[in-house]
């Protein structure tokens, strides 16, 4: 019979799983999108769908990005017409970026793609596994914001 490791952390042996258990809902998750955009692109555009404008600089530091990379992310969404740029209203060396109605479209059928895969999986489990699937949720959403 195997014996237990003592010499491990508590918890490592959950740890491990847990870690590699997100890492593989993540990649379906992330198959699930289109590919009009760039996965940079679209986390962009998902800081901006939940800050509603921002500077770039202010944009490049949510993403923990350098603000040159943030300006071709920008420029890029720009271009695509998923976002608007605007004068800052204080301060003439800056400028605001905003959510165009295209942008938030592209958020919501991102979105609406991913969930819809997840229903589908959902619906295959009993009532007990998705009971436990929320109360997880709820610690691993506690665990982030830590």
């Amino acid at each position: 019979m195997d014996q237990p490791d003592l010499t491990a952390a508590p918890g490592a042996d959950l740890a491990a799983r847990l870690r590699l258990s997100v890492v593989r809902l993540s990649r379906r998750l992330r198959s699930q999108r289109s590919d009009a955009i760039t996965l940079t692109q679209l986390s962009a555009l998902y800081t901006l769908g939940a800050c509603r404008a921002m500077t770039p600089g202010e944009l490049a530091t949510s993403e923990r990005v350098r603000p040159p990379s943030m300006t071709r992310v920008i420029a890029s969404l720009e271009e695509a017409g998923l976002v608007t740029r605007r004068q800052h209203p204080t301060d003439g060396r800056q400028s605001i970026i905003e959510l165009t109605r295209a942008g938030a479209d592209l958020l919501a059928a991102e979105a609406s793609a991913r969930e819809r895969w997840l229903d589908k999986r959902l619906a295959e489990l009993t009532e007990d596994e998705r009971g436990t699937l929320s109360r997880a949720s709820e610690i691993i959403d506690r665990m982030a914001g830590a």
